[in-house]
């Protein structure tokens, strides 16, 4: 148990390591341009990165110093600070996906009719409103793990933390009717409808390129520079396009994963409860700004050169 133990707490650091390196890049190659002149894209995905950032940190901090420390001293302020902070980043990472699929889904619709002609998300103003819109309601829904009724945790070496696994769980006896409330509302607001959402728009975007493959247009008296535009702006944006669609991917399997896993098991059952909740959800956060990066050219060699 203690090697299964060891070798789990080794794969995290792993996991984690590699998740730091891949969004601490991934904010570097955006924030090397003036902040001014970053793009909506940009800025979504600025914002994913850094809440895949915070995440990586704050739950390294909560489940292996507090959690494998089998510390009773540790306080409830900080417990509940760290996790509310753990659920933030979950949360803004969650909201900021779903932003970047309806965004490139809007792009890719009627792109033919409408040319170059914006959207409502492209002006840096509406970017900027929707993103805090995101930061505000993962505040929101992360609130009430300040208020909930917490357990103590025992964990794997008999000693009680005041830090559970689980900021839902509560006793078979009794359980505050507010926890299973919030368990319920939190899992269809931050799980539920942010997958069917992904989803949905993924679908959308598939039939948008589909329907763009078996399109003709007819080229009647088309200039040259605007032929050599088209020409160089096309294989870029299907490469961005492919991206999104394996991030959203990614995220559809862990987040399915996730949501099995927690209707199906209890934190007092399961004594790698927080490993296994781990894993899931750090895998979409720690792959994904690679995914973005490479398929919208921030991870190029020139951005590597530039450093």
């Amino acid at each position: 148990m203690d090697d299964f133990s060891a070798n789990l707490l080794s794969l995290r650091i792993f996991i984690s390591c590699i998740g730091l390196s891949g969004n601490i890049f991934l904010i570097l190659s955006i924030i090397q341009t003036k902040i001014s002149r970053v793009k909506s894209f940009e800025l979504f995905l600025l914002g994913l990165a850094t809440a895949n950032l915070e995440e990586i940190l704050i739950v390294n901090i909560y489940d292996i110093i507090i959690l494998e420390a089998s510390s009773a001293t540790t306080g409830t302020w900080l417990c509940r600070s760290l996790k509310f902070l753990t659920v933030l980043g979950e949360i803004t990472s969650i909201l900021f996906t779903v932003l970047i699929s309806i965004f490139r889904y809007q792009k890719l619709r009627d792109a033919s009719k409408r040319v170059n002609l914006p959207i409502c998300m492209d002006s840096a103003r509406s970017a900027w409103m929707v993103s805090g819109f995101c930061v505000m309601l993962s505040s929101l829904l992360s609130f009430p793990v300040f208020v909930i009724n917490q357990e103590p945790a025992v964990n794997t070496t008999g000693n009680k933390s005041r830090c559970p696994p689980d900021f839902f769980q509560c006793s078979d006896n009794y359980c505050p009717t507010f926890n299973r409330f919030y368990k319920y509302v939190f899992i269809v607001m931050c799980n539920l409808v942010p997958l069917a959402i992904v989803t949905v728009t993924s679908c959308l975007i598939i039939m948008v390129l589909l329907s763009q493959r078996k399109t003709v247009t007819p080229v009647v008296s088309v200039s040259r520079s605007n032929h050599f535009s088209k020409k160089s702006k096309g294989p870029r944006l299907q490469r961005s396009t492919i991206a999104i669609l394996a991030a959203m991917g990614l995220f559809q399997v862990d987040w399915t994963l996730y949501l099995i896993f927690q209707l199906t098991f209890s934190p007092t059952d399961f004594p790698f409860w927080a490993e296994m909740e781990f894993f899931i959800s750090t895998s979409y956060t720690s792959i994904s700004p690679y995914v973005y990066g490479i398929g919208n050219n921030l991870f190029s060699l020139k951005n590597l050169m530039k450093r």
